[in-house]
């Protein structure tokens, strides 16, 4: 990249976030947002010193709203930053464990929860609930107990990502949200995502992140149909070009996950996106792409880099 084109990200740089640093997140995870947009994103970033590329902090932009979303590894640094931290634990509960709890009370008159008992054998069963505790040298530990129904409502969210992470990867994701609460209540974190009405790609009606879904097989064309036409064909639409640029889009990220032959995208189209057929919408491929974003999330940084952490 020329430096006159590096030169306009200059003012976004911060901390140990290079221009090109700024570049290389403009065209991977923000390369949905419009202009004014990524600059309000940078700036939020840049005040709350979330990292974008240690996957500490990042945008989603759906039928033209913007959402900045902080990722558990933020929460984990901040507290881990905070005086007194002395780590945390996260534990499912399963219908066959062995799980008793109650409640005391310390000498200030404040109730917290004291786990008697978890212990378990195999089979364990299905998940019914789970819990985190984190730590604070001179406080008592701080523990957040859920059931698995108090977060079913993310199965069934209109956002595809999330429908899509908390549907296939349950588990991983129920501990993430209750660390997540943990640390924010124990460790003070006052942060937390932000939804910003700035006009995106997504304003012209368009949905960019709830395709509808149908039973088809996708075809190769769909996989690999050509870009560029010919100066005697028609001139097309925009909803056509937006759909050679969601195409291209797919290409590239196939190479990223390392999917190569038809057979192979085929295959990873029909397991995550079998909506798509012959010919598919705007709406589809923007779907599925945003799959693609999150398998090269967790691909770069297995579950965006927090499994590690939460599973200390």
């Amino acid at each position: 990249m020329a430096n006159n084109q590096l030169a306009i990200y200059s003012g976004m740089a911060f901390g140990e976030l290079t221009q090109q640093d700024v570049a290389t997140i403009r065209e991977t995870i923000g390369k949905d947002c419009n202009e004014s947009q990524f600059k309000l994103f940078m700036s939020i970033a840049k005040n709350a010193g979330a990292n974008p590329i240690l996957n500490e902090i990042y945008p989603a932009v759906r039928s033209g709203q913007l959402t900045v979303q902080f990722g558990i590894d933020f929460y984990v640094r901040k507290a881990k930053e905070t005086e007194g931290y002395q780590g945390y634990d996260v534990q499912l509960v399963h219908e066959n464990d062995e799980f008793k709890m109650h409640q005391e009370k310390d000498e200030d008159g404040r109730y917290y929860i004291v786990i008697d008992e978890h212990s378990w054998g195999f089979p364990r069963g299905k998940v019914i609930g789970g819990y985190a505790i984190a730590y604070k040298e001179g406080f008592k530990p701080f523990t957040v107990v859920m059931e698995v129904d108090e977060v079913e409502h993310f199965k069934r969210s209109n956002i595809g990502m999330q429908k899509t992470m908390w549907t296939n990867y349950f588990n991983d994701m129920f501990k993430k949200h209750m660390v997540r609460r943990a640390l924010k209540a124990a460790f003070n974190l006052n942060f937390d995502d932000e939804e910003v009405a700035v006009d995106g790609p997504g304003s012209d009606g368009i949905p960019e992140y709830n395709p509808a879904r149908k039973d088809v097989t996708p075809q190769p064309e769909v996989i690999d149909a050509p870009r560029n036409s010919s100066p005697e064909q028609p001139q097309k639409s925009e909803e056509e070009l937006k759909i050679e640029e969601a195409k291209a889009q797919m290409q590239s990220k196939f190479i990223k996950l390392g999917i190569k032959g038809a057979k192979a995208k085929q295959e990873y189209i029909a397991q995550h996106a079998p909506e798509i057929g012959k010919h598919p919408t705007y709406q589809q491929l923007v779907g599925l792409l945003d799959i693609m974003d999150m398998h090269l999330d967790m691909q770069a940084d297995r579950f965006d880099g927090q499994d590690e952490d939460v599973l200390e």
